[in-house]
């Protein structure tokens, strides 16, 4: 079920008119909990660096001083080996406002009266990604994966030649999950996954042993092998796609409900087409719902209070513009929100207002986040020419 449109305007809330500036990775909120403070990313320097904005007076500040540019990573290939800021490594322990980010090799914090400094490196031969702080700032999980993968320490000049995921299977390669005591710095985890690239992150909410990780672009569908847990102990295949051939059927941007109790996704139904999805924690109850509209659009979906979900994509209606990519429809038009009675299988959806974002790229993604107390929907777009955060009314 579909509610009429709204289209709301959205309100701009960064104010540098010739900076980009965005939203922290959707896993990670960008919202103190009082949801007063905005952690941002921001080029108005002439490189990447975090700021913050009160969004009741409006005072800026600069929280890092990068000028090394922008670190290579997962998502940012073409960044400097072991340099640079890591626009892909930004966590908010949103309690506290102390925020986690890797400044070349450095695990670094910096905490809410902007006091910074260093916790540890991670080790030379290893790639990073979207790292995760646990909810009671103790603990930073950061990804690693053997350099190789990522073609080695050099700089990358052009696209990869060659799947990741494949030569990660075919030469032995791993990935790590690495957590440290965000305090001492202190390594007190080292995980191997063999075989496996990833590139997500997330502590549960209610349960710091509870680590959700992915298999990232597996080489012979998209979706994949995606969903896995780590317990401390051992390693749960979280959902499993059949023999892993069929189209359209696999899953992505798996996140933790706020209250722990489950994770929700979405992905496609072989045979089916898309849907959205809740799994818990120990992988035995699997809530799958087919959108019923035509929901080619790429996008994500993000959680909110219980059974509130809010989406950059899927949603088309009559007369958006379609891009196309890699030969599939992208970059949906509007921020809906989505109503979901797991137990009945239903859902309403309601889009709230055109991104206008080009998504020309990964930054230019909307990646929505809802605030602490369900007000306010945020999220990035390129709608006036440069990047900002905008929000629009979530009800």
């Amino acid at each position: 079920m579909t509610n009429a449109e709204s289209d709301c305007t959205p309100e701009r809330v960064t104010e540098h008119p010739d900076a980009n500036e965005q939203l922290l990775y959707f896993t990670s909120t960008s919202l103190t909990t009082d949801d007063r403070r905005l952690v941002f990313i921001s080029d108005c320097t002439g490189h990447p660096n975090l700021f913050d904005r009160d969004l009741v007076t409006g005072a800026e500040r600069q929280l890092t001083h990068n000028a090394e540019g922008y670190l290579k990573s997962y998502v940012y290939f073409f960044g400097e080996p072991y340099r640079g800021f890591g626009r892909a490594s930004v966590s908010l322990h949103a309690p506290s406002g102390t925020v986690y980010y890797l400044q070349g090799r450095e695990i670094r914090r910096v905490d809410a009266d902007g006091r910074e400094r260093a916790l540890a490196e991670y080790p030379f031969g290893q790639m990073t990604a979207f790292t995760h702080v646990s909810s009671d700032g103790k603990l930073l999980c950061v990804p690693t994966t053997d350099s190789r993968a990522l073609d080695g320490d050099g700089k990358l000049t052009e696209w990869f030649k060659y799947n990741i995921d494949e030569r990660a299977r075919s030469e032995g390669l791993s990935s790590w999950l690495r957590v440290y005591d965000t305090e001492t710095g202190k390594e007190v985890l080292c995980e191997r996954v063999p075989e496996c690239w990833i590139t997500h992150v997330q502590f549960s909410p209610i349960d710091n042993n509870l680590i959700l990780y992915n298999h990232e672009w597996p080489s012979i569908d998209a979706g994949i092998r995606r969903m896995w847990l780590f317990n401390g102990n051992r390693h749960i295949r979280l959902r499993t796609e059949g023999d892993g051939r069929s189209a359209n059927d696999g899953a992505c941007h798996e996140m933790w409900e706020r209250d722990g109790s489950a994770i929700i996704y979405h992905g496609g139904l072989a045979g089916r087409g898309p849907c959205i999805g809740r799994v818990t924690s120990d992988g035995s109850d699997i809530r799958e719902i087919v959108l019923t509209q035509g929901c080619e659009r790429y996008g994500h979906f993000t959680s909110g209070a219980p059974g509130v979900l809010v989406s950059d994509g899927y949603y088309e209606a009559e007369g958006d513009r379609r891009a196309i990519a890699f030969g599939n429809t992208i970059g949906g038009d509007w921020i809906s929100r989505v109503d979901v009675d797991w137990a009945k299988g239903t859902y309403v959806w309601t889009p709230l207002s055109r991104s206008g974002s080009s998504w020309a790229g990964q930054d230019e993604h909307p990646h929505p986040i809802i605030d602490h107390r369900s007000r306010y929907v945020y999220f990035t777009s390129d709608r006036d020419g440069r990047r900002a955060v905008y929000r629009i009314p979530l009800k």
